[in-house]
């Protein structure tokens, strides 16, 4: 049981407590005092006491060398005076390139078959595969720039398709699996055919994708399947295109790929309305890589870089973030089928014992699982941390007690701490542009600017909205000349829609904290403004692990409010019964007090009217992707669940509230 489970079942003896700590900050090696309530790490004792705390395992960081221009207005532009390294001219060069120096090295794998075992696709099969797939591609003599969606998800035919598309000079556009498989009216996946107009239809399963092929109009377009064709659709198997002969056409078009040609189109999340199709060239790609890469440089003498990840490809994170670096270094991906769900992370925590990886990147769900699985099972955790340098996090805020119950574990298996890092973007900066390059035990940063990019904080209250601008941003949206428009202002950088805010505002070297979603913003009908994303991911952090993800309420009202989504996982371990229900648990009373007692110690600590919440229900009812609740990338779009949920709003602000409203100190 884990310790943050394990409190939530014992009797609280009162609130939560947090203290002023010490830590020692970045380059400098000057000991700091934090803000208690900006986000820092919370560590107990005396400087004495953080000063011989275990050293993180090496990592030779790009220095942080950032030039802070101070304008009249008050706007703050961030750059770094590093020059970008150089960088490859588009993706597939980096397959042709390791398929030549290493030919034999495995660059991609997954599990398979009724023996579930790993099926292994060395880079000198995989650019020979690609290669096939990128002449039967040009023999159906599709016009340059037509898509070649993938409806289905991460997969080693997957990536090979990619990159023979990108040969071929057609956009890859791989879309959520989500809109074709959980949708029950495939609205979304319509619209989107509708808007990039694929000749070519890639699945992994033709039946498994029936309902959805058969809600498109399909009229002159080359449907590719890999496992079973679906009845009454025609299509062309996998390993038939694949098996083309190869001509001198195939290296005539990889020599036509420009920086400016497109090699994705990646939707968004369609937080705003129906997902937009952003324009990835492979200029953007490959720079963006180079940033990454240039900011935590690999050692040339260590082991081959080896990921496992399961985050989707069809989100920028998964295909651009990770994939695109892991193949330019030439290292090996893994793929990951299990998922940071009840049913499924026990396929992560079977490949973790086989595999040990060098970078790993999770949500902080998933890391909540690993960690509760490692502090049981000693031979995970040797395996886990034997070749690691980096634990990576997105998505949300990381907890504290979640991130000292993972450096636990890495100091009692290593002797070493393991640097946290995560970084900030969007689909639209391909993805990432701000990083925490520096042993930092901070978490809810967003970091510094990559070199290449500059970073826009204009004031906005007591916070500034941040715009972005440099190479890897896009150039606008597929076939929408007038959103593309109202992206950029005047300097032409990209208006994000995201806030931040300093650790210092006299020394940025300390980074930036993220401060949510300028849009999502409201004010009480007392006149305090509330920031909804900081709130938002302190409250789900304080109310661990009970708390999945919530909806912040109190537009016009006279206080703060919460709807939450339990975790159904972790709640079944405080109530002891693994068959509970959404319905059961969100009754319980063990998980109400615990729930009661995390958002008590956190308004304990509140400074004001705008981080108090007043109330909070627990929710059964999951989020819903048709309802626009839930974006195919799993995050929570705010505007669309309170409005779906009003009647339950209503409820938590009635006069007389019912029994399942909580009401709070």
């Amino acid at each position: 049981m884990s310790a943050a489970i394990r409190r939530c079942r014992e009797k609280a003896s009162g609130p939560f407590s947090r203290s002023e700590s010490l830590s020692i900050s970045g380059d400098d090696n000057k000991i700091r005092k934090k803000d208690k309530n900006s986000g820092r790490r919370n560590m107990s004792g005396s400087a004495a006491k953080v000063l011989t705390k275990p050293a993180f395992r090496k990592i030779e960081w790009l220095p942080r060398d950032i030039a802070v221009e101070r304008r009249p207005d008050g706007v703050i532009i961030l750059k770094s005076r590093i020059p970008l390294q150089p960088y490859e001219k588009h993706i597939p060069a980096s397959l042709s390139k390791w398929a030549k120096q290493a030919p034999e090295r495995i660059w991609l794998a997954q599990r398979g078959g009724p023996d579930r075992q790993w099926r292994k696709v060395s880079y000198g099969e995989a650019k020979r595969i690609v290669d096939g797939l990128t002449q039967g591609l040009l023999n159906l003599g599709l016009t340059e720039g037509r898509p070649v969606a993938i409806l289905s998800g991460n997969s080693i035919e997957h990536a090979l398709m990619t990159q023979a598309a990108m040969q071929a000079r057609l956009p890859a556009a791989p879309v959520s699996p989500a809109y074709s498989l959980m949708s029950q009216d495939h609205l979304k996946l319509k619209y989107l055919f509708d808007l990039i107009k694929p000749a070519v239809v890639m699945v992994q399963d033709g039946p498994t994708f029936e309902k959805a092929l058969r809600a498109l109009d399909l009229n002159g377009v080359t449907v590719v399947h890999v496992a079973r064709p679906c009845e009454g659709i025609k299509s062309v198997s996998f390993a038939e295109l694949a098996a083309t002969p190869v001509t001198q056409a195939v290296e005539d078009s990889i020599a036509r790929i420009t920086p400016k040609t497109v090699g994705k189109l990646l939707f968004t999340s369609g937080s705003t309305g129906m997902p937009k199709a952003v324009i990835n060239t492979q200029e953007m790609m490959c720079a963006n890589a180079a940033m990454m890469m240039q900011v935590r440089p690999r050692d040339p003498n260590g082991p081959v870089s080896t990921y496992l990840d399961w985050m989707p490809w069809n989100h920028t994170m998964g295909g651009n973030a990770l994939f695109n670096p892991a193949l330019i270094d030439g290292g090996t991906l893994y793929i990951d089928d299990g998922r940071p769900i009840p049913g499924q992370f026990d396929e992560t925590i079977r490949n973790l014992h086989e595999i040990s990886p060098t970078y790993y990147a999770n949500v902080p769900a998933g890391y909540a699982a690993l960690a509760a699985a490692m502090e049981k099972d000693d031979a995970l955790c040797r395996s886990f941390f034997r070749n690691l340098t980096v634990m990576a996090y997105g998505g949300a805020r990381l907890p504290d007690d979640l991130y000292d119950r993972m450096q636990a574990l890495a100091m009692k298996t290593t002797g070493e701490r393991i640097v946290f890092y995560t970084g900030w973007g969007s689909t639209e900066t391909a993805p990432t542009s701000t990083g925490t390059y520096w042993d930092t035990e901070r978490v809810g940063l967003i970091g510094l600017p990559f070199p290449g990019v500059e970073l826009k904080m204009v004031p906005c209250g007591s916070k500034y909205e941040l715009r972005l601008r440099g190479i890897n941003v896009t150039p606008g949206y597929f076939g929408q000349p007038e959103l593309t428009k109202k992206m950029f202002d005047e300097e032409g950088f990209y208006c994000i829609g995201d806030a931040g805010v300093f650790v210092d505002e006299s020394d940025p070297l300390q980074g930036i904290i993220f401060a949510g979603r300028v849009v999502e913003d409201f004010k009480l009908t007392t006149g305090t403004f509330v920031h909804v994303g900081s709130l938002r991911t302190d409250a789900i952090a304080a109310a661990t692990p009970v708390v999945h993800d919530a909806l912040v309420t109190g537009q016009d009202r006279p206080f703060i409010g919460l709807l939450a989504w339990p975790n159904l996982h972790a709640c079944r371990q405080i109530v002891g019964n693994p068959d509970a229900t959404f319905e059961q648990v969100v009754k319980h009373p063990q998980v109400i007090a615990c729930l009661k007692r995390g958002l008590e110690a956190h308004n304990a600590s509140a400074t004001g009217s705008s981080m108090r919440i007043g109330r909070a229900m627990l929710m059964a009812e999951p989020p819903s992707i048709d309802g626009n609740e839930l974006t195919d990338k799993g995050y929570i779009n705010q505007r669309a669940g309170l409005e779906r949920r009003a009647a339950m709003v209503e409820r938590l602000y009635a006069d007389k509230p019912g029994d399942d409203v909580i009401i709070l100190n």
